[in-house]
């Protein structure tokens, strides 16, 4: 089995059960998120911002007495930050991080639909040509005759992942490389 079908299987049993699917737009690209890794849209509204954090954790939300850190998915494949509007808003996912549960903000364009989508509906996740990680894609799912990217959102949001792009450590310290030099 290629690294690849691995990705679409494995967390695809999760999902497989309800084939349903909020989509969502990032610019104009429609991407997919399985409905059962979701908790609740909201409303964009004013973030906390948080030092030494990661350019694509643009902040935190008190979420009913919760802190959830927000993502935001256009830096996170390596896009321009989103710009907010009206439509945008943050879904709030849960994620399994090794051994835990984690909920997770992430800011979108604009929330489209909830759509079913067959498991026979599903291709692989192409092996090159997309403007994102292919291990970010859990598969391609047919839908009136165009493609929704569904997304692997355990990958995307994986805090070892995540951590490692500005030099930090998963429980937020700087790794030794990044740290600054001092002399003495």
């Amino acid at each position: 089995m290629n690294a690849n079908a691995q990705m679409i299987a494995e967390p695809a049993a999760t999902v497989a059960e309800s084939g349903q699917y909020l989509t969502f737009l990032l610019g104009a690209e429609l991407f997919a998120i399985g409905i059962l890794a979701i908790k609740e849209i909201i409303e964009f509204n004013e973030l906390t911002t948080v030092p030494m954090m990661p350019s694509c954790i643009r902040g935190v939300i008190n979420l009913r007495g919760a802190v959830v850190p927000v993502v935001d998915l256009a830096a996170r494949f390596g896009r321009e930050p989103t710009a907010t509007t009206r439509r945008t808003c943050i879904v709030i996912v849960e994620v399994q991080d090794t051994a835990e549960r984690l909920v997770v903000g992430v800011i979108v364009d604009a929330v489209n639909e909830v759509l079913e989508i067959a498991p026979s509906e599903i291709e692989p996740a192409p092996t090159f040509g997309t403007r994102i990680r292919t291990d970010f894609i859990r598969g391609m799912g047919k839908v009136g005759g165009k493609f929704v990217v569904i997304l692997a959102v355990n990958r995307i949001l994986a805090l070892d992942d995540v951590a490692g792009l500005e030099g930090l450590q998963p429980n937020g310290e700087l790794a030794d490389a990044a740290k600054p030099a001092v002399t003495v």
